[in-house]
């Protein structure tokens, strides 16, 4: 449902949003509507709102703005990106297959293998920028396709276009994780995904003071049916955090422009130091998926990994580290820096780790707005402690 009347760019549609939705008091900023119930005028009468876990002015103007920029029917918000997805998996039933990208955050894999394997849905995890690795692991109870793209922690980079493609030949949900590019730099619905999910509390959110998840649904059916799995089991975002979520959209556009314009930098700098063996970031020249990401998407992100050449020079580089803060998650203006085998992944086995190449010598980087000649600066002395 679109929320503006003209077609305005997405950097001015985020700007706005919000404004104009008060028409009591015309205010900018979109009100908090804190409140759990709503008064009813008569008998089989509502105002629209009932009770806030079905619905809240708040939450509404939130989801109808993240529905706007994706192109979508229905934007739902979660308490957090992994409610978002565990709302999304209860659509299946026992016995149904899903097909996931195997570049991919820990958490997923934890959610799938000891919550929802146990109630009979399964996985495969597929190399997901291999078409055909994806059409050999579809089987007669697949129901759907889930892909990060680009990945985590590897930066792969799927082919939407022709994911979608393969998804209506065969039927299958076409669920795609758009959390690393945010709707500025990728629109997964334009390649024919049905369902976009985001961990908010990332990109959208962006100074790392809410914890928030979103799914946007291309069809109305569908959007309607996420709508009764969110209502009825209540993960919902309460009104304050959706207020929070609000304001910090306002200012993703020079935010996210400035995470890139650091990344790609950082990323070159990288590839040339020493201690440095491969780095992983679509925006150089020679990663696999760099001309794939110049088609399909309107930038390269704020996100990269890179692997040392030693365990002890990944260890001995987050602790030695000042301005960027050794700490999970990512998307926030600081820069923040993880190992992976131990901290967002460590629930993948160690065997599986391997074999993807999540290492003790990987080094996950979400860089930050910081001057650029500061973050080098540190990963410079951190490195060669």
């Amino acid at each position: 449902m679109a929320v503006f009347e003209q077609d305005l760019k997405l950097e001015s549609r985020l700007v706005q949003c919000g404004v104009g939705r008060d028409k009591t008091t015309g205010a900018i900023s979109f009100p908090i509507y804190p409140s759990a119930t709503f008064r009813h005028p008569g008998v089989g009468e509502t105002t629209g709102f009932d009770y806030t876990r079905t619905g809240n002015p708040t939450r509404q103007v939130l989801e109808e703005t993240l529905a706007d920029l994706e192109g979508g029917e229905r934007g739902l918000v979660f308490a957090s990106g992994m409610a978002a997805l565990s709302t999304l998996f209860l659509k299946f039933d026992s016995g149904d297959h899903l097909i996931v990208s195997r570049d991919l955050y820990g958490g997923t894999y934890r959610v799938l293998e000891q919550i929802f394997a146990r109630l009979g849905v399964t996985a495969s995890y597929v190399d997901s920028t291999d078409l055909a690795a994806v059409a050999a692991a579809i089987e007669p109870r697949s129901r759907a396709l889930l892909v990060e793209t680009p990945g985590n922690p590897l930066l792969g980079v799927a082919d939407l276009e022709g994911l979608g493609a393969l998804c209506r030949a065969h039927g299958l949900l076409y669920v795609v994780d758009n959390t690393f590019l945010t709707p500025l730099l990728q629109r997964p619905l334009a390649f024919g995904a049905d369902v976009v999910v985001y961990s908010a509390t990332k990109y959208l959110g962006g100074h790392n003071d809410l914890c928030a998840g979103a799914l946007i649904a291309r069809a109305p059916a569908l959007g309607d049916e996420l709508f009764f799995l969110q209502n009825s089991t209540g993960a919902i975002l309460p009104p304050q955090d959706c207020w929070l979520l609000l304001r910090s959209l306002k200012t993703l556009a020079l935010r996210l422009g400035r995470h890139e314009a650091n990344a790609l930098p950082v990323a070159r700098w990288l590839d040339g130091h020493r201690r440095v063996e491969q780095v992983y970031y679509p925006g150089l020249p020679q990663h696999p998926g760099h001309q794939l990401s110049r088609r399909q998407a309107q930038g390269f992100g704020g996100m990269l990994s890179f692997r040392v050449d030693a365990p002890e020079t990944a260890r001995r580089t987050l602790k030695r580290l000042r301005l960027i803060s050794f700490a999970e998650s990512l998307g926030g203006v600081e820069s923040l820096m993880t190992l992976p085998a131990v901290q967002t992944h460590a629930d993948i086995p160690e065997a599986r780790r391997l074999e993807l190449g999540i290492c003790d010598r990987l080094l996950r980087l979400s860089v930050g707005i910081e001057a650029l000649e500061d973050i080098i600066a540190d990963l410079a002395q951190a490195l060669e402690g």
